[in-house]
């Protein structure tokens, strides 16, 4: 049999074929796993949209027009510590390490931090007085979140939507504990640090991902960070994301004292050479 005989015989033939049958699939294959790849890729930078934000800053910026009016004047939100929170010259004293007392009288307060519309979530007078009022506030805002949105409260009842909260401790809890006789039922729920989320999430029927975080001073930035993730990864198709924090108490304030990490004057300088401390500051804010 001559050369050219055995290049066109059956055998050489059909193994040029399996061959070509080969190199095919490897070409669908890669194609595929690039397709796959470019998918994923799309999928971790997909942009997030934001439609709708709620709010209650210091200043009186109680809405998303009101805090930027507020931003834009360049108005100063810090007052000394008001009245109804606590008795600013009682825990006073210029010496740092006075025991049980503090050199700073600012802070950056918002208004009317008592009231609670409790009928409006279905929770009666009792629960409502043994709710943190970080709780109480981060569902009035999440409401006003979705109200800014257009979406309304009950028609994300039962979907994907997931609820990430940033939230540092709760002086509400701390100042409960000191009389136990004033414990109840809803205590234990109250004043929760991990259940701020998830009464959002109980409230309006959410079954996404819920989920409280503390990384101190990041907390909410990471809650958002995470409700990023959690869209693009398919956990839940809408989000609220934001924080809280409220000043009840005197105790951090007498403890970040003894750190010389507050401002006796009172004013943030960030970046400058007379910068002596920060001010610390409250409110809520939901995307």
């Amino acid at each position: 049999m001559t050369t050219a005989d055995q290049a066109t015989s059956p055998n050489a033939t059909a193994a040029s074929m399996d061959r070509e049958i080969l190199l095919r699939r490897a070409l669908l294959e890669v194609k595929a796993a690039r397709a796959k790849a470019e998918t994923l890729e799309r999928a971790r930078t997909e942009p997030v949209a934001v439609v709708g934000l709620g709010c209650r800053f210091p200043g009186g910026a109680d809405s998303p027009e009101a805090f930027w009016d507020l931003l834009v004047s360049g108005r100063n939100a810090v007052t000394e510590i008001p009245a109804d929170r606590w008795d600013a010259d009682a825990y006073y004293d210029p010496d740092p390490d006075a025991p049980a007392r503090t050199y700073a009288r600012h802070g950056a307060f918002i208004e009317h931090v008592r009231d609670f519309d409790a009928a409006l979530f279905g929770i009666t007078p009792r629960e409502a007085a043994s709710i943190d009022p970080q709780h109480r506030l981060l569902l009035e805002t999440a409401w006003h979140a979705l109200e800014h949105a257009g979406i309304a409260p009950d028609a994300l009842r039962g979907t994907p939507t997931g609820v990430f909260i940033g939230m540092r401790g709760s002086d509400y809890e701390r100042m409960g504990a000191r009389d136990i006789t004033g414990i109840d039922t809803y205590a234990a729920l109250g004043s929760a640090w991990n259940f701020a989320a998830n009464r959002i999430s109980f409230t309006f029927g959410l079954q996404g991902p819920s989920m409280t975080v503390d990384t101190a001073c990041s907390s909410s930035l990471v809650a958002v960070h995470l409700a990023c993730q959690a869209l693009r990864s398919g956990e839940c198709d809408t989000a609220l994301a934001g924080g809280v924090n409220l000043i009840l108490s005197p105790d951090a304030m007498i403890a970040l004292a003894k750190g010389r990490m507050l401002s006796p004057t009172g004013q943030c300088r960030t970046f400058d050479a007379a910068a002596d401390g920060y001010v610390r500051g409250e409110g809520a804010g939901i995307i």
